[in-house]
């Protein structure tokens, strides 16, 4: 969980000394979409969030 922490840390820091704040919606939407995939899977969700897109 420190990795996951560390790394987070990183991305911030890589964001705010070079001004690239414009990549924080795309990181949090691409974290969202993959956690959505993770956690549909094998569910009785899952069906439904396929209809959505």
């Amino acid at each position: 969980m420190k990795a996951f922490f560390d790394l987070v840390i990183d991305i911030w820091d890589f964001m705010k000394v070079r001004k690239k704040y414009w990549l924080a919606p795309l990181i949090i939407t691409i974290v969202l979409m993959g956690a959505l995939i993770v956690f549909t899977q094998g569910s009785v969700v899952a069906p439904f969030i396929y209809s959505i897109f």
